[in-house]
């Protein structure tokens, strides 16, 4: 008799259409609901002591500490995203040190100088289409920073931890602000976009879902880096002369956005008023944040659109807003 019960399904309603094989993500990461529950699946493997965290990140990050009662103690930046003061880690203990924007290749290597690579975590989030650093003790990844998808987190770590054996099902419910920005406006899907996110408040570490691999698995991630390296080079030769950020992207190959600084207040509220949506990135911080440097981070950068949806013309479009607001 033909059993088909344990076999691939064949007939029936058909699903979405999506290539096959189009995903180049790093094969050798671990897959998890989001970046915070990798963070806390290595966590639950190596047990530091103790970690030493940048005030200038996302609460995200911090509740994979606090669940697992691992000690932390907070360290600043200062102007070229350095550690301001020195860090020393003994025995068992680790430092986290973030890529921001996706532009600080030149830090990742001084911090491995700096620093024994075993004892160092490099938060990717912000710079997924970077290779991970293999001599460190693990490289973190947030795809849905950078892509359509719903949920997902990566691990690629020299240390030996499980995978996760429960997978995560929640993938589904957090589609809604996805699909609505495909045929609605962005301020429809919104809220939904807030619940989506609440709904990955929970760190335990969990397996990526089918539904967020086989997305991943259809997109064409170098035409995609690729888009979002030129529309962050035509922004830097547009506004670099009067930007008092300075971004080195000479070897980025992973820029999140433009991030654009100018002493003049005002300029967010006259892009959103164009419906340019700029986010304000490590607000959940303000409290801890005491340098000036920090707080201009968080008040007074604005980080650019340069995603993939977007070519030349809007980027010129975005410069022309700009120049019409700063002259």
């Amino acid at each position: 008799m033909f059993d088909q019960t344990e076999k691939e399904a064949i007939g029936g309603y058909l699903e979405l259409d999506l290539p096959s094989g189009v995903g180049t993500l790093n094969e050798r990461a671990l897959l998890y609901q989001s970046g915070r529950a990798a963070f806390r699946a290595l966590l639950q493997t190596v047990r530091p002591s103790r970690v030493f965290v940048p005030r200038l990140i996302c609460n995200s990050m911090i509740s994979p500490l606090q669940e697992e009662r691992i000690e932390y103690l907070w360290y600043d930046l200062d102007d070229q995203l350095m550690p301001r003061e020195k860090v020393v880690l003994e025995e068992g203990e680790i430092m986290l040190y973030v890529n921001y924007f996706g532009v600080c290749q030149n830090q990742v290597k001084e911090i491995l100088e700096n620093f024994r690579p075993e004892q160092v975590v490099f938060d990717f989030s912000q710079s997924l289409f970077e290779r991970p650093v293999t001599e460190a003790l693990a490289t973190i990844y947030s795809p849905r920073k950078f892509l359509g998808v719903p949920d997902g987190g990566m691990l690629v770590t020299s240390s030996e931890v499980d995978p996760p054996i429960e997978v995560d099902d929640g993938s589904l419910g957090r589609m809604t602000h996805l699909l609505k920005r495909l045929y609605s406006t962005p301020e429809e899907g919104y809220y939904d976009y807030v619940q989506a996110e609440k709904g990955l408040e929970d760190s335990t570490p969990r397996r990526m879902s089918g539904l967020t691999r086989r997305l991943l698995d259809s997109i064409d991630i170098n035409s995609i880096r690729e888009k979002r390296l030129v529309n962050f080079s035509h922004l830097e030769e547009r506004l670099g002369p009067r930007n008092r950020f300075r971004a080195d992207d000479s070897q980025s190959e992973s820029p999140l956005c433009y991030p654009l600084a100018v002493d003049v207040p005002g300029l967010r509220e006259h892009l959103l008023a164009h419906r340019i949506f700029v986010p304000t990135y490590w607000r959940d911080s303000e409290e801890r944040v005491e340098s000036a440097f920090g707080k201009k981070m968080i008040d007074g950068l604005l980080p650019l659109p340069v995603d993939q949806r977007y070519g030349e013309k809007d980027m010129d479009a975005l410069v022309s807003l700009i120049d019409e607001f700063l002259e």
